[in-house]
């Protein structure tokens, strides 16, 4: 059974920082292309960051260039997304996604002060 397990989401104020966590099972994880995509409010769903199945290649949307890093632990079966300077913009449902075809649940980051 696969699960795709989004945390760390929340509430933030602009300029801020959270980290979110996708833990990954029922898959092997370490041969699978992690991304993380975003939807806000009455937006299309946005791709933000990919990272390769080493975590030697990623690449990101030119909106969060700069203040976004995505990461991974193949030991832990877990991907990251270390999000800095936060704006309001940035407020959407997080969704963590497993090539070809597997999502996470999502999980809430609003941006506000």
């Amino acid at each position: 059974q696969v699960q795709l397990v989004e945390s760390g989401g929340g509430l933030v104020q602009p300029g801020g920082s959270l980290r979110l966590s996708c833990a990954a099972s029922g898959f092997t994880f370490s041969s699978s292309i992690m991304s993380w995509y975003r939807e806000a409010p009455g937006k299309e769903r946005e791709l933000v960051a990919s990272i390769g199945v080493t975590g030697s290649s990623t690449n990101y949307a030119a909106s969060v260039k700069g203040r976004f890093t995505i990461s991974r632990d193949n030991a832990k079966n877990t991907v990251y997304l270390q999000m800095n300077s936060l704006k309001p913009e940035d407020t959407a449902v997080y969704y963590c996604k497993a090539w070809p075809r597997y999502w996470g649940q999502g999980t809430q980051v609003t941006v506000s002060s």
